[in-house]
């Protein structure tokens, strides 16, 4: 028996606000964008810097809690899994998406310096029962 891992670990900003919106049985789910930075040597010998752009969500409790602290800028650590699901656009294309599907945060830096680190470890989603609940053309 074979056995696989799916698991996500990144550190990085955030690039605009959350958006928190709820499924249509009321589930809260929020999107994030996230900004992480890789350096490299170039084949000059120079160092170069790229940014990789990731999108997350969040369900449940964590959802709101990620809605309610973080914002624009914040520094903060993301664990979940990378989860890929389809949906049809409005042009009647299926589209397919891949996200992390977060499991934990950890704030670990406000933009306005605000909240500490301490004030928000460990928050995760474990006790929250939500599965792969279809979020519709809204993806996008």
């Amino acid at each position: 028996m074979s056995k696989s891992v799916n698991k996500v670990s990144l550190l990085g900003r955030l690039g605009r606000d959350p958006d928190l919106r709820f499924t249509g049985t009321g589930t809260p789910f929020c999107r994030l964008r996230v900004a992480t930075n890789d350096g490299f040597k170039n084949k000059d010998g120079e160092w170069t810097e790229r940014t990789e752009w990731h999108t997350l969500v969040s369900w449940g409790k964590l959802a709101e809690v990620c809605n309610q602290y973080l914002k624009k800028g914040d520094q903060a650590y993301f664990e979940g899994t990378l989860q890929t699901r389809s949906f049809e656009d409005s042009n009647g294309q299926n589209r397919y998406v891949t996200e992390v599907k977060v499991r934990e945060m950890i704030l670990l830096g406000s933009s306005t310096g605000t909240l500490g680190a301490a004030a928000l470890n460990g928050i995760n989603s474990d006790d929250e029962n939500v599965d792969e609940e279809t979020v519709e053309a809204e993806a996008a």
